[in-house]
C-alpha cells in the first residue's frame, strides 16, 4: 500500500517519504514536516488514532493535515479520529481520483496555513524591533510575555489560554510602529496631542493584527491592555468585566515591567515597590485584587519568567 501511494504521488508531481511504523514516522516527522501525513489506523506498533493525536499535541506538528487510511467503514474510527484532530479520512481500497483530490486540497491549506504564520512571525519580529527602536531593555518583549503567561499559569487558564497571553504579551505595544521617535523618547510631559498619539497605539495595534487569522485570539489583549476597571481607561473605556482577563494580565505585567524597567520619564524600582504602586492601582480602582495578589505570589515565588 505504502508503495501504490508513492507511486501514486510520485506522478502527480509530490515528493513521498514512506515509514512502516509509528516510531519511524515520528522520527521523520521531526526531521523533515511534510505538506500532508497519510496515516493508517492499524501500524504495527502504534494504532494510527494514537499517532495523530500526539501529531496534534506537539506544537512543530500541530498544523500538518493528517488524513486516516482505514480498510473499515466503521463509523467508531472516524468519531474517534475527529476527535483526535484528523482532517479526513479514506477507506481501502482507495480510489485513486480521490487520494490525490484530498491530497491536493490538503496542500493547499497546508501552504495557506504557513503563510498565515510566515505573516505572524513577521509581526512578532516587528515588536522586537520596537524594543529596540523604543530603548527598552534587551528582552523587554520576551519578560512581558513570560510575566503574562506565568499569572495565567498560576491563576490555571488552559494552555491555549496561556499561548494567547504569550503571544498578545508580546504584541501588546505593536501598534507603537506608527509613534514617531519624537514622542517616544521625550523626555518631559508630553501635550495633550502628543498623548493622544500614543495612546492610539492600542487601535493600530488591533487593526495591524486585523487580517491575521493566527492574531485573532490576541486581539483584545492588544487592543484593551490600557483599559481601566473603573472605565478610565482607553481606548473603549470599559468597565470592569468588559475588560478581557487576559488584557487585565497583561496590563498587570505591562505596569511591573515599566516600573522595575525604567523608562525615560523615570528611574528602574525594585520589585516590591512595584508590587506596592499595583495595590495602590487596586485600590484606586484601576486594577483587580485578586489579579494582582496572584502576581504579586509570582514575583515572591521567583517562578521562572
Amino acid at each position: 500500500m505504502r508503495a501504490y501511494f508513492r507511486r501514486l504521488l510520485t506522478a502527480n508531481g509530490y515528493d513521498v517519504e514512506l515509514a512502516g511504523d509509528g516510531a519511524t514516522a515520528t522520527e521523520l516527522l521531526e526531521r523533515t514536516p511534510p505538506h500532508v501525513v497519510l496515516l493508517d489506523v492499524y501500524l504495527p506498533d502504534v494504532n494510527g488514532i494514537d499517532l495523530c493525536r500526539q501529531l496534534r499535541q506537539s506544537a512543530s506538528t500541530r498544523l500538518l493535515p493528517v488524513i486516516l487510511v482505514t480498510g473499515s467503514d466503521a463509523i467508531e474510527h472516524r468519531v474517534a479520529g475527529l476527535e483526535v484532530g484528523a482532517d479526513d479520512f479514506l477507506t481501502k481500497p482507495v480510489d485513486t481520483h480521490e487520494l490525490i483530490a484530498r491530497v491536493r486540497s490538503l496542500v493547499r491549506l497546508k501552504r495557506f496555513t504557513d503563510d498565515l504564520d510566515s505573516a505572524s512571525s513577521i509581526i512578532m519580529a516587528l515588536a522586537t524591533m520596537i524594543e529596540a527602536r523604543d530603548g527598552y531593555g534587551d528582552g523587554h518583549c520576551s519578560r512581558m510575555a513570560n510575566y503574562a503567561m506565568s499569572l495565567g499559569k498560576h491563576i490555571g487558564l488552559p494552555d491555549e489560554e496561556l499561548q494567547h497571553l504569550y503571544r498578545g504579551g508580546f504584541l501588546h505595544d505593536i501598534g507603537m510602529l506608527a509613534i514617531s521617535d519624537t514622542i517616544l523618547r521625550k523626555p518631559g510631559t508630553l501635550e495633550d496631542h502628543e498623548y493622544a498619539l500614543v495612546k492610539s497605539h492600542t487601535v493600530i495595534g488591533d487593526k495591524l493584527c486585523g487580517q491575521l487569522r493566527s492574531l485573532q485570539p490576541v486581539r483584545p489583549i492588544i487592543r484593551s491592555h490600557h483599559e481601566r476597571l473603573d472605565g478610565s481607561g482607553y481606548p473603549d473605556g470599559l468597565h470592569g468585566t468588559q475588560i478581557p482577563v487576559a488584557a487585565q494580565i497583561v496590563a498587570i505585567a505591562d505596569a511591573y515591567e515599566a516600573i522595575t524597567s525604567g523608562r525615560p520619564y523615570q528611574p528602574a524600582q525594585t520589585p516590591d515597590f512595584a508590587i506596592e504602586v499595583l495595590r495602590r492601582q487596586v485600590e484606586g480602582g484601576w486594577r483587580s485584587h485578586e489579579l494582582v495578589e496572584a502576581f504579586a505570589e509570582v514575583i515572591r515565588s521567583h517562578r521562572p519568567m
